[in-house]
């Protein structure tokens, strides 16, 4: 391999470069002691997140919602939902996190609605082909009676994307579209009225002065015209990611709402950033999200999703940048979230588990634990060493693993309930994280009340007790954000260096990163000096599964 420079795109946004860290708010801090973590738990840790070294965070789903898809069902967009506080409680935190520095993004959820949305409650109300089913997608069935669904497709929670209603006049009705769940059905993004309801919502928290939207669901809010019949092939992906010409993925139109969008977000001073959710099988096409007249960002989940595998990881890093930086884009590296297994897990599974899937106590291919932590650490080492800007997931910073032995009783993701639990679901990624090691549910909250169950190893993973400790995740997340932000790694170029075929390597400046993913020792040379080691080790031999920032001379 010869060595090449790359580059991260120009520009002195600060969204270009930053750290975000996304927050689940219902399982990060719970100040009201009710089992469900809220907006005061996070303003009581905010001084937490500081020390961290973050520049943002990130916020998923707090507004008004029955929380059948644990907010991602939201009934109202401009209000807080009771169980996470009040608009006061979301100002106050506001204001703590940019008192600290810390900007704040918040999750927006434009593809659908809460069933208990003020507009889809006119509709059920309101007469076929009227304005107030317009704004979704209601159709006439198919068969002698409309008793068969518009077309055959499939959810990704399971079952089929269509339920029908029953009319006002208690006759059987219209079919409506949701590709999630019956409680959150999709808006009809063709109908300007929706357009400017949106519009409206942006601005209401742009006043409010949070600092951009990470947008849900961000390839699904256009449907191909005729909305005709798909079958995906068996080994599919639940959110598109890994298939072409899917008819409620990816569709051009959704380019224009983005345009439209980056219109809105340009009324407004600091920089305001949009970041996309969109499950893309290509990079190219991913990176069409984040063209100069549409979102800031987007987020790379072929990164994401790439195995432990060298050669792979090389050849992601390498289109990832050369494909953002294409259309003048950061690229967004990314190892959890909400909605897949830890990557302190994920990375050391020995069986397929496709997104959405999860794993739980049945499951075939569970990871040795020591492996996953060990490859999760230095995974984390390269990417905050990649230029771009960095996504973390609560927790991850504690180097949690899945929570993989959750009770069935205890289950609560759509996902179970929908497939007749053959599918875990996201339960595992979302349990409440551990602050306290000897405090009733880990610091959690002051009663022991949580809304998933914590492990008895999460006491192992506390905050306090890898605050102590020298050799943590915790410390060793810490040390890499500091010495990223003092380096300016998120920006600048990245140079290829050759350290065998089972090695990544590359240099930033003077500062050497390398990551071991073969089975044996790799030689560093006698005139190293290690700056960060994602697992302390001894010699200059670097040891499989281990990263390393390291200079020469």
């Amino acid at each position: 391999m010869t060595e090449l420079e790359q580059f991260a795109a120009p520009g002195s946004e600060w969204w270009r470069s930053a750290v975000i860290y996304q927050i689940y708010p219902r399982s990060f801090a719970d100040a009201s002691g009710d089992g469900i973590g809220d907006l005061p738990g996070i303003t009581g840790r905010m001084d937490s997140l500081q020390e961290l070294g973050i520049d943002a965070i990130w916020l998923s789903p707090f507004m008004t919602s029955p929380q059948k898809d644990a907010g991602y069902d939201v009934a109202d967009y401009r209000d807080v939902d009771p169980i996470f506080g009040t608009l006061a409680d979301f100002d106050d935190m506001l204001a703590q996190a940019h008192a600290r520095g810390i900007r704040v993004i918040v999750d927006l959820v434009p593809n659908h609605s809460s069933d208990q949305h003020v507009w889809f409650q006119q509709a059920l109300r309101a007469a076929p082909g009227s304005p107030e089913r317009a704004r979704y997608i209601f159709r006439d069935g198919k068969g002698e009676n409309g008793e068969l669904p518009p077309n055959n497709w499939e959810s990704v929670f399971g079952g089929g994307q269509w339920t029908r209603i029953t009319e006002p006049d208690g006759t059987a009705g219209q079919w409506y579209l949701h590709i999630f769940d019956p409680t959150q059905p999709d808006f009809d993004w063709t109908n300007e009225e929706v357009r400017e309801e949106f519009r409206g919502v942006l601005r209401f928290w742009l006043d409010r002065g949070v600092d951009g939207f990470r947008v849900d669901v961000a390839h699904g809010m256009i449907k191909a015209d005729g909305l005709p019949d798909y079958t995906p092939p068996t080994e599919s992906d639940s959110m598109g990611g890994g298939e072409e010409n899917v008819p409620y993925w990816g569709q051009d139109g959704v380019h224009d709402i983005y345009r439209d969008w980056h219109e809105v977000m340009a009324e407004y001073d600091g920089d305001r950033a949009l970041c996309g959710e969109a499950w893309l099988p290509t990079l190219k096409k991913t990176a069409l999200w984040v063209r100069p007249d549409e979102m800031h960002q987007t987020f790379n989940f072929p990164y994401m999703m790439t195995e432990w595998d060298a050669g792979k990881v090389r050849d992601i890093i390498r289109e990832s940048l050369d494909e953002f930086g294409k259309v003048g884009a950061p690229s967004t590296w990314v190892l959890s979230n909400h909605d897949v297994i830890r990557h302190a897990s994920r990375l050391a599974l020995t069986a397929d588990s496709p997104q959405g899937d999860g794993i739980g106590p049945l499951s075939a291919g569970k990871p040795d634990q020591a492996t996953g932590l060990s490859r999760a650490r230095a995974a984390t080492t390269v990417m905050l060493a990649l230029p771009g800007s960095s996504y973390l997931y609560q927790g991850e910073e504690l180097g949690l693993p899945e929570a993989m032995e959750i009770p069935d009783e205890f289950r609560q993701d759509p996902t179970w309930f929908r497939t007749d639990g053959k599918r875990y679901g996201r339960d595992g990624c979302r349990v409440p994280i551990p602050w306290e090691a000897d405090a009733p549910a880990y610091g959690f909250n002051t009663t022991g009340d949580s809304w998933l169950p914590q492990p008895g190893e999460w006491a192992s993973f506390a905050r306090d007790v890898e605050q102590a400790d020298a050799a943590s995740t915790l410390n060793l997340y810490k040390a890499l954000l500091r010495l990223r932000r003092e380096r300016s790694l998120g920006t600048g170029s990245l140079v290829w260096e050759e350290l065998g075929e089972k090695a990544v390597a590359f240099r930033r400046g003077d500062l050497h990163v390398a990551v071991n993913l073969g089975d044996m020792p790799l030689e560093l040379g006698d005139d190293v000096t290690f700056v960060v080691q994602s697992q302390s080790f001894d010699g200059t031999a670097l040891p499989t599964d281990h990263a390393v920032w390291y200079t020469k001379g």
